[in-house]
């Protein structure tokens, strides 16, 4: 699955696999291994690229990393991926939560005409033995459940339609 990151207003999507030296680091068409992060507290740690290791101090606030590294501060805000495949802002389509990664539904935590809020786990996937929860990206009612449990779905499927409250 990929992950967006924006610095100074340029998204970075990127995403690890692992390896046998831990993991590698995808970003455009570079390959970074080894990557490696270890924690020292809870708001800093040790992150190594490629052999070279530098000490990390970082706090999380909500999609905002302030990030400390090689004394300078940055901020990376994260583009959430599950929220990017949902569409929002038209009011007359229903919202609808995509699959961000190829996989198969392991567990359906809601049912049609259930009353959902923002953030409730809607339904849960396995894709390469990680599994995912799928979560609501607002308030509304679950209109339909596309993929049942133990179907298989591609990137992008619709997983679940929602309507909002009142429509």
């Amino acid at each position: 699955m990929y992950h967006s990151f924006e610095v100074d207003r340029v998204e970075h999507r990127l995403w690890l696999s692992t390896s046998q030296q831990g993991y590698r680091l995808h970003l455009r068409d570079q390959v970074i291994a080894p990557v490696a992060f270890t924690h020292h507290s809870e708001s800093s740690g040790i992150l190594t690229i490629a052999g070279e290791s530098e000490p990390v101090r970082f706090a999380i606030d909500g999609d905002l990393i302030h990030l400390h590294i090689r004394g300078r501060t940055r901020i990376v805000r994260y583009n959430d991926p599950l929220r990017a495949l949902t569409s929002s802002n038209d009011e007359t389509r229903p919202l609808i939560a995509r699959a961000p990664m190829p996989g198969t539904v392991v567990a359906t935590t809601v049912s049609p005409g259930q009353s959902v809020s923002a953030g409730m786990a809607l339904m849960m996937i396995e894709s390469m033995k990680l599994e995912t929860i799928i979560r609501s990206p607002q308030d509304g009612i679950v209109d339909r459940i596309h993929v049942k449990e133990g179907e298989s779905f591609e990137r992008d499927a619709v997983l679940v339609t929602l309507s909002e409250e009142g429509r």
